[in-house]
């Protein structure tokens, strides 16, 4: 056992220097040639003397503190204690790490060079032979190029994983099941070639079905009967009235559930529930209030800006990590494991809230349970009833194709000035307590 405490650490200050001396570090001794090394501006690090062929060396572990950057005195003990075991081996530690840190460095070299797009490639390229149709060659490439390239394509191939190529599927597993299928096995043969180069370990492929993506996605076939189930049997989804959508915001709030946070950013984004679910921080921009989702990810293969309200940019900022700096490629909503929730997180959200009321309570104008995409539908009826802003500016909002070719050839922008100020008052309505009793809140567009 050493000799210092936690507390003594924590206290340690420099004693100072006697005048005409020069400022030297002054150290406490732990044992075993650990010490805390003090500066004179007070800054406290860790180090450890060793002897090695008769030759006394030191070596640093590290500035003191909390945190991942900061060393504590349990850990700076553990650390002395490996390099204590190299040094007793006949090695030098300190060139021990170093050979360690060169070899990291080249592996992390290696994997930046490797991404899953430049492995694609080249898999594809190696196949050509086995493709005699044309066709099937660019439809491998065209495949990965829409869907998993923008997601995954500058991710190096050794650290991607089953949440990664999830995210890939997710959005269109239940609403384009071949594609999907086709997806999986091309990407599926991608890591297997990366392994075989030795860029992955062998023996684990997150893009395999089964006993790895087949209990987290069900079959294609099963998803899309429990989406035309919970969609009625029309074929449209059941939609809240907008007059009750202050009572269900309310509702929802009362919920720290990240299904609920996730669905309340999408009532509010009057987005596709897909759209959110695979939301990542790189698509948002909180300074600019506005969320970027890439072409590859919306229905209508376009690139899609959504201005963000006051209480959308709450909730995203509520997600925020404790240091206010997400990492880029990190799912905004994620699931206990860290992976995106599913499509069946919202459905079974709703559900719970119904069960919750005892009998359906949260249904449409005829009675059905609504569905979490049906939001996209009330805020239609609510821009289209209450309020004076052009129809089409709730097009673009809902990113819908428009089948005027003429009209198409002439609708340059996305109108994002206009449905900002659309988006705000949306939010504001979505938090009035009239609009939980049916009380009619006429709302004129500005400007």
């Amino acid at each position: 056992m050493g000799k210092l405490t936690a507390k003594q650490v924590a206290a340690a200050k420099h004693p100072g220097t006697k005048p005409g001396a020069k400022p030297r570090p002054a150290t406490l001794p732990d044992g075993e040639g650990l010490f805390l090394q003090i500066t004179p501006g007070g800054s406290k690090s860790w180090l450890l003397r060793y002897t090695l062929a008769g030759r006394t060396r030191e070596a640093g572990l590290g500035s003191y503190g909390d945190g991942p950057d900061g060393v504590t005195l349990a850990a700076a003990r553990e650390k002395a204690a490996e390099l204590r075991a190299v040094a007793k081996a006949g090695a030098d530690p300190v060139d021990t790490r170093r050979e360690q840190r060169r070899q990291a460095e080249a592996e992390a070299r290696k994997a930046a060079a490797h991404t899953f797009r430049a492995v694609a490639e080249a898999c594809i390229a190696a196949r050509q032979a086995e493709w005699k149709n044309a066709v099937h060659r660019a439809q491998w490439g065209s495949t990965l190029a829409a869907y998993a390239y923008p997601i995954i394509g500058d991710m190096p191939v050794s650290k991607i994983g089953t949440d990664d190529v999830l995210t890939v599927l997710q959005p269109i597993w239940a609403t384009k099941p071949e594609t999907a299928s086709r997806l999986r096995g091309r990407m599926e043969a991608v890591f297997d070639y990366a392994a075989a180069l030795g860029l992955r370990p062998r023996g684990f492929n997150p893009a395999t079905w089964r006993g790895n993506l087949k209990p987290l996605l069900g079959g294609a076939a099963k998803m899309k009967a429990r989406l035309r189930e919970a969609s009625g049997a029309d074929g449209h989804h059941p939609a809240l009235p907008f007059k009750r959508i202050g009572a269900f915001m309310a509702a929802l709030s009362a919920r720290p559930a990240t299904s609920a946070l996730a669905l309340r950013f999408a009532i509010l984004t009057a987005a596709r529930t897909g759209e959110v679910l695979g939301t990542r921080w790189r698509e948002i921009d909180l300074e600019e209030a506005i969320w970027t989702v890439p072409a590859a990810r919306m229905k209508a293969g376009r690139e899609h800006r959504v201005p963000l309200s006051g209480s959308a940019l709450t909730i995203l900022r509520g997600v925020l990590p404790e240091d206010g700096k997400p990492d880029p490629a990190e799912h905004v909503f994620q699931s206990a494991g860290g992976s995106a929730l599913s499509q069946m997180a919202l459905l079974m959200l709703l559900r719970r809230m119904n069960e919750a009321e005892g009998r359906p309570y949260w249904v449409d104008a005829v009675g059905r349970p609504i569905t979490a995409h049906g939001f996209r539908s009330t805020f239609r009826d609510w821009v289209g009833e209450t309020t004076s802003f052009p129809l089409e500016i709730a097009e673009a909002a809902l990113a819908h194709t428009i089948r005027d070719k003429a009209q198409a050839a002439y609708e340059r922008g996305d109108k994002l000035a206009k449905r900002r100020k659309m988006m705000e008052a949306w939010a504001a309505y979505c938090a009035r307590p009239a609009a939980a009793d049916g009380g009619k809140v006429v709302v004129l567009a500005a400007g």
